[in-house]
């Protein structure tokens, strides 16, 4: 019971400070700017969800195709190694708003721009009525819930996060560590999609930047420490 709690824990701590100030972060904030806020939601946290769930199989498949001890030292320098690319990103990246807002927006805008226009050309009340008037089955694989799906879950494929969870799924409970990172994962996803843009720029990268990367470097000092089981 107590390794379950110690990997729900860990997940939990890593996965808000991975996700804050992400890409998928800023896209689902963007998204919900211009899209009903169910269909980004629903699909960002989808996305997020299943990779959070196969990551955490990956982990503990792992072990079982290398020995414990290499994936348990893997784990450790894992640990160590995006705790230092962290701090580094904390020191490095001076500048007001945030690049990777930037880059999200730059992506987005394109889209975002056409689907405002759209909305206020007086189409908006028929446009509403139409998806009331739709299947539930229909609504629920509309192409903007399978944009925010898709948006998402090639934007966290190789990302550090999703790396992390791997490593922390192959030296903890796994069951742990998926409950932590889907809880982690729905805690930002929300925070993104109600708090919009106004929130997403308010985040201090750096101050986020810096916590992950010191509770990276804990993790990897207790691992170290940690005998092989």
């Amino acid at each position: 019971m107590s390794s379950v709690v110690q990997g729900f824990t860990k997940s939990l701590a890593m996965t808000v400070l991975s996700e804050i100030g992400d890409k998928t972060f800023f896209a689902a904030a963007i998204l919900a700017m211009s899209h009903p806020r169910r269909f980004v939601l629903t699909g960002c946290l989808s996305a997020l969800i299943v990779m959070t769930i196969l990551s955490a199989v990956v982990g503990w498949a792992a072990p079982n195709l290398i020995s414990r001890t290499w994936t348990h030292h893997i784990t450790t320098a894992l640990f160590f190694g995006f705790g230092l690319w962290s701090l580094w990103d904390a020191f490095h990246n001076e500048g007001g708003e945030s690049e990777e807002l930037a880059e999200v927006e730059a992506k987005l805008g394109g889209n975002s721009k056409a689907s405002n226009g759209a909305k206020n050309g007086g189409n908006k009340d028929d446009d509403e009525l139409k998806k009331q008037q739709r299947p539930l089955l229909a609504q629920f694989f509309s192409p903007i819930l399978l944009k925010a799906f898709s948006i998402t879950f090639f934007g966290e494929w190789g990302d550090k996060s999703q790396l992390a969870t791997i490593g922390l799924a192959a030296d903890e409970n796994p069951f742990g560590v998926v409950l932590g990172g889907i809880l982690g994962q729905a805690l930002c996803t929300t925070a993104a999609v109600l708090g919009g843009k106004s929130l997403a720029s308010s985040i201090s990268e750096k101050m986020v930047a810096l916590s992950g990367g010191l509770l990276f470097i804990v993790f990897g000092i207790q691992s170290f420490l940690s005998p092989v089981e």
